[in-house]
């Protein structure tokens, strides 16, 4: 992803649009064909002098003139001044940002897809492994890991159908020129864009979009939603590798997590990093959102803030998205402590099932009240919750033990936890 929004990279693909513009303009008898040919043979990044481009770069507010005044000089006979004929500086921004992100977008789908296979393994694995849910962080319901799981599996997959849907908005192209109205290619102003759109592979613009960045906007939008969901699923592994608890760990590597001070620390840092790159994306967002606020036909000043908050969401995207592959696909599952969290309050957990067990007999809101009481006295006590049940009258009167003895095991009441995996894996398409 570095590689992809590195400097070079992108003078690079300046240069594929300018390469591209050229040959079109040729083919459509605008310039000379020598032209075109000439400046398709120069126009190669390893031309570029980088410390001349900067210079004038400063000096002039953008790389685009500085660069076009090299690749003139590059070609010989004068046939360099064909370039860049009829566009300005933003076409060839803008069309070599789209090139960048349809490039970085691959990437990112690639990486979703290789999470979501390891997520739905994991779903498969677990999906009648019982734990403790938990609402306010407080034991609510027993649930299974592969529940859990498959819930994140959700969005990374809703995820990757929003990659899809996007592409057909954000790939697209610009040349629009000057004023965004193609005014100096006369009549021919039109073709040249379709022509150069097919030349570069990308979709034709239906008008011009110097100033309106929604589709920049809808990228860094789905990257903050990818990070968000890594954020959520790094905070559920964080709090589910505390001591107290010690459900899963993050993969062992040996010095990885470890404290300068305390040589038993076993750190969660992918976690840490999903949840500080859900933060850094969302923030970067928030700057391309800004940015939709633009004046006029060509901005002043927020078309400048993407430079940075676009390149930078793609790369602490992949840098997440990468931590949370090592983090999942080695991700060590402790049953027995999540079986032994899940009995941590002696029942207490299944407190509903009883209720619900018990209304038949005694009605939804007395089976409420007795059993409430029953919470009470264990939690006061310190008995078993079982003990306290079959000690109430008025539970003792229309039960037998062994029917409260299956009610208080959280493992028979996972509900439809199980079914809803299997319903959901069946469903799934995005495992290879």
């Amino acid at each position: 992803m570095r590689t992809i929004f590195s400097d070079h990279q992108l003078v690079q693909h300046y240069l594929d649009v300018e390469v591209a513009l050229a040959r079109v303009q040729a083919k459509l008898g605008i310039i000379p064909t020598e032209a075109a040919d000439a400046i398709s043979a120069k126009a190669v990044v390893d031309n570029v002098d980088f410390e001349q481009m900067r210079e004038r770069t400063e000096i002039v507010g953008y790389p685009i003139l500085p660069l076009v005044e090299q690749l003139s000089d590059w070609c010989d006979d004068g046939l360099g001044q064909f370039s860049h004929w009829g566009a300005t500086t933003q076409d060839i921004m803008d069309s070599a940002d789209v090139l960048q992100i349809r490039e970085a977008l691959s990437l990112i789908e690639a990486d979703l897809v290789a999470i979501s296979k390891v997520l739905a393994e994991l779903a498969e694995r677990h999906k009648s492994t019982a734990m403790a849910g938990r609402t306010h962080l407080q034991h609510a319901l027993p649930v299974t890991f592969g529940y859990k799981c498959a819930t994140w599996l959700s969005s990374i997959d809703r995820h990757l159908e929003r990659l899809s849907e996007l592409r057909p908005r954000v790939l697209v192209g610009q040349f629009s020129g000057a004023a965004g109205t193609l005014a100096s290619l006369g009549d021919q102003g039109l073709a040249v864009q379709d022509a150069l759109m097919d030349e570069l592979g990308l979709g034709r613009p239906s008008i011009t979009w110097h100033t309106m960045r929604d589709n920049f906007a809808e990228v860094t939008g789905l990257l903050a939603m990818v990070t968000g969901t890594l954020g959520k699923i790094g905070l559920d592994i964080m709090l589910m590798m505390q001591t107290e608890l010690g459900e899963v760990l993050e993969p062992f590597v040996p010095g990885r997590g470890a404290s300068s001070t305390m040589p038993q620390k076993r750190n969660p840092i992918s976690s840490e990093l999903l949840l500080a790159a859900s933060k850094i994306v969302r923030q970067h967002h928030g700057i391309m959102l800004d940015a939709l606020v633009q004046d006029h036909e060509r901005a002043t000043g927020p078309w400048h803030t993407e430079w940075h908050a676009l390149p930078e969401s793609f790369i602490v995207t992949a840098g997440a998205l990468g931590q949370a592959h090592f983090m999942l696909a080695g991700l060590e599952v402790n049953t027995d402590a999540m079986s032994r969290n899940l009995g941590a309050t002696g029942g207490l957990i299944v407190a509903e099932a009883v209720m619900m067990g018990l209304a038949p007999q005694l009605g939804r809101q007395i089976a409420h009240d007795v059993v409430y009481d029953c919470c009470r006295s264990q939690l006061d006590s310190g008995g078993s919750f079982l003990d306290a049940l079959l000690a109430h009258p008025e539970i003792s009167g229309v039960i037998g033990r062994e029917q409260l003895e299956a009610l208080v095991d959280p493992v028979n009441y996972l509900g439809a936890a199980p079914d809803m995996v299997d319903r959901y894996l069946a469903g799934h398409h995005h495992d290879s």
